[in-house]
């Protein structure tokens, strides 16, 4: 079965690309489209580099993911290192902070030798 092509509300990315920005951000929700025309310099500025470049790094989780990007790799801080974040048609609109997670996920092990009454006795010789 062939696989449905992605929309964002009833356009294709390339259509979404033909957009100008203040195009694409009347389709965006209204929190996401007061930041976008609210974006300081510095978000201006990522917003251009991100335009140019594949890989860039970035301290800016509130930066909303813009068609343009799809394809790209953006290595978003999560307060200890970077996270790469390979840019899926589907995260159009969302925030970079929502995919880059700040927790790792806890992976618990099997008890260690002492831990149960069973193993404590099958340790001692």
């Amino acid at each position: 079965m062939a696989r449905k092509e992605f929309t964002y509300r009833g356009y294709t990315v390339e259509q979404l690309n033909d957009l100008d920005f203040d195009g694409f951000v009347e389709l965006l929700p209204t929190r996401e489209r007061r930041t976008a025309n609210r974006m300081s310099e510095e978000l201006k500025q990522l917003y251009e580099k991100t335009k140019r470049k594949d890989n860039v790094k970035t301290h800016h989780r509130e930066m909303i993911v813009f068609p343009h990007m799809v394809g790209k790799v953006i290595k978003v801080h999560n307060g200890k290192g970077y996270n790469d974040v390979h840019v899926q048609p589907e995260m159009i609109g969302m925030r970079l902070g929502q995919l880059a997670l700040t927790r790792k996920i806890v992976k618990h092990g099997g008890p260690g030798v002492g831990a149960t009454k069973s193993s404590a006795a099958a340790s001692v010789r």
